[in-house]
C-alpha cells in the first residue's frame, strides 16, 4: 500500500473562478506543477478530489469536468508531473436536476472519494494527506483517517478566520507548495 496526497481542485491547484465552465478560465497556480512533481518524486500517489455542485445545478456538464481534468493532466505531464487519478462528486441533496439529487458520502466533508480512491489504488490512508482550501477538505481527510492541511489560497484565508471547533488541521500553509514542503518534512 502506498501513501497519497489528495488535492482539492479549485482554490488549491487552480485559481477559484466560481463555476469553471470553460477551459480558457482554467488557471493553475504557478507552483502547482512543481508541487505535484515533488510529490511524485517522493513516492506519493497524487489524487484530485473535488466537489462539483455545478453539475447538479445544471451549470456545467459532467463531460466538461472530465475535459478539464484531461487538460490539467496534460499541463502536468508537460511539466514532468503526474496526477494519478481524479474523483469528483456531482451530487447535492437539493439539486435542481433530479439525476444528481441525493445524499451521498462522496461529497466532502464526507470521506467517500478518498475511501474509493484508497480501494481503487491500494492507498494507505493512515500515511496519506489531503490538502484543500476549505474546512470540509480537512474534515474529509480526518474522517477517512488521513491528515488534512488547509491552504490559504482560494477560500482558505477566509476559512482560517472562521475556525471550527470540530476540525483540526495538521497544518495551515500559505499555498500548495508550502503544504508539500510540510508533508515532505514530516514523512
Amino acid at each position: 500500500m502506498r501513501p497519497a496526497v489528495f488535492l482539492d481542485r479549485d482554490g488549491t491547484i487552480l485559481e477559484d473562478v466560481g463555476y469553471l465552465d470553460r477551459l480558457e478560465r482554467l488557471a493553475l497556480f504557478p507552483w502547482s506543477v512543481d508541487a505535484v512533481r515533488l510529490l511524485n518524486r517522493a513516492g506519493f500517489l497524487v489524487v484530485i478530489v473535488t466537489n462539483q455542485a455545478g453539475v447538479a445545478r445544471g451549470i456545467i456538464e459532467e463531460s466538461f469536468v472530465q475535459e478539464a481534468h484531461q487538460f490539467i493532466g496534460q499541463v502536468m505531464l508537460t511539466g514532468a508531473a503526474r496526477v494519478d487519478a481524479y474523483y469528483y462528486c456531482p451530487h447535492l441533496t437539493d439539486a435542481p436536476l433530479e439525476a444528481y439529487r441525493k445524499s451521498c458520502d462522496c461529497r466532502k466533508p464526507g470521506p467517500g472519494m478518498l475511501q474509493q480512491a484508497a480501494r481503487d489504488l491500494d492507498i494507505d490512508l493512515g500515511r496519506s494527506f489531503a490538502v484543500g482550501d476549505r474546512w470540509h477538505d480537512v474534515q474529509a481527510a480526518h474522517t477517512a483517517g488521513a491528515r488534512g492541511i488547509l491552504v490559504r489560497t482560494g477560500y482558505g484565508r477566509t476559512e482560517e478566520g472562521r475556525p471550527r471547533k470540530d476540525v483540526h488541521p495538521a497544518a495551515v500553509t500559505d499555498n500548495l507548495i508550502e503544504a508539500v514542503s510540510w508533508i515532505l518534512g514530516t514523512s
